[in-house]
């Protein structure tokens, strides 16, 4: 069906000529005109956005490619095409602008924001919308990207900061992943570990999620080995995970999926703050020690991970008491095997772990109803340290 022939959505025509887009720009002002007719209004001398009348501090044009998809899908599927869900992309468009201008103050920035969160939490195509949009970029624009704020918008600053990584958050499982690589900017790096030396409890959650999606993303990957080198973002972390912070257990977890980062990690206090958190965690009663100690297990590949565990003085007791849980067997797999690389070449850590009730808590795993690997390790663990018992006796 041609256009001439339907009634063209407001959103889809030009402020200037009033016809159907062709070619759909944007300004620095966040309006969008037909690249012919825009083109002429500053050719005639003008240095305006035509709808707002801002000076254009920026006169290069972006094109516009989401409206052009939208345009195209309108063409194709004539009347049959959703005037509710033109109307959603319009309002939208208008939440949009107003987190884009120069002109806009904080708190009417952050009264957007807070109808973006309410849209995203209510209804899912909403946030097929907001994607289809770019808000995810623009969101960790605003959220990284340093707004000017007054002393005495601090407080209105953290909590617009807060609102836009919420939102983002919401987005990024729809979104693309590759939009967080901003943070290789030296800037925008600065300004995420300054939110997280300064931000609110909330904030440091956030910014924690945002860690672990980077670190198993594998367009993120070269993010994730990049904040794995930076030691103030890791003890930062490894402080929030001895303070019990669940949100910092996933973080851990997720850079000691990358092989460079674990070293660092070590160095840094992983291994003090996993086995703090696992101690203090078995008082509660659902919490993610069983992933604290699949990531103690992971850094346990290394020497100075093993060194660092066995000077612990809560180290072995604590992982002992991991190996069997009445509550649930989540865990007892990876505690068995930090036991047996530990205790393999550890005459120190056999003893302390016997000592801990070893013995007693794997004979009670065998008879649960755990998995049949976790118990083919048991019986493994049995093994070594009566084999490793009879060694060390001869050599007394």
């Amino acid at each position: 069906m041609r256009e001439s022939h339907m009634s063209i959505p407001h959103l889809f025509t030009c402020p200037i000529s009033l016809d159907l887009f062709k070619d759909p720009v944007t300004l620095c002002t966040g309006q969008t005109y037909d690249r012919s007719s825009i083109e002429k209004w500053l050719a005639a001398g003008n240095l305006t956005c035509p709808i707002t009348m801002q000076k254009l501090h920026d006169p290069s044009m972006v094109p516009n490619h989401t409206l052009r998809h939208l345009i195209d899908e309108w063409l194709q599927m004539g009347n049959q095409f959703d005037p509710e869900y033109l109307a959603t992309i319009d309002s939208l468009t208008v939440l949009k602008h107003n987190l884009e201008s120069h002109d806009v103050t904080l708190e009417k920035k952050l009264q957007t924001l807070e109808k973006i969160r309410v849209l995203s939490e209510a209804s899912t195509s909403r946030n097929s919308c907001l994607i289809q949009l770019r808000f995810l970029p623009l969101l960790l624009q605003l959220a990284f990207g340093k707004v000017k704020a007054t002393l005495s918008e601090a407080e209105d600053y953290l909590k617009f900061v807060d609102v836009a990584l919420s939102c983002a958050l919401r987005l990024l499982p729809l979104g693309e992943m590759e939009c967080l690589n901003m943070l290789n900017e030296e800037s925008k790096l600065a300004s995420f570990l300054e939110l997280f030396e300064h931000g609110t409890d909330t904030v440091k959650i956030s910014l924690c999620l945002l860690i672990e999606a980077i670190s198993l993303s594998s367009e993120t990957k070269e993010l994730s080995a990049m904040l794995g080198k930076t030691n103030d973002l890791l003890h930062k972390v490894v402080l929030l995970v001895r303070n019990g912070s669940e949100a910092g257990i996933k973080a851990l977890s997720a850079l000691s999926s990358l092989q460079s980062n674990r070293e660092n990690l070590v160095r840094e206090g992983a291994i003090d703050g996993l086995i703090t958190y696992i101690k203090s965690a078995e008082r509660g009663e659902k919490n993610l020690a069983p992933m604290a100690m699949a990531t103690l297990e992971k850094l346990l590949g290394l020497e100075t991970a093993k060194e660092e565990l066995i000077n612990n003085p809560n180290g072995i007791r604590t992982i002992v008491r991991m190996v069997f849980r009445v509550s649930d067997h989540e865990g007892s797999e990876n505690a068995v095997s930090s036991l047996m690389i530990i205790c393999y070449d550890s005459l120190q850590a056999r003893e302390e772990a016997i000592d801990a009730g070893i013995l007693t808590q794997l004979l009670l795993l065998l008879q649960s109803q755990c998995n049949g690997r976790t118990k083919t390790k048991a019986r493994m663990l049995l093994k070594l340290l009566r084999s490793k018992w009879d060694e060390d006796s001869k050599n007394v």
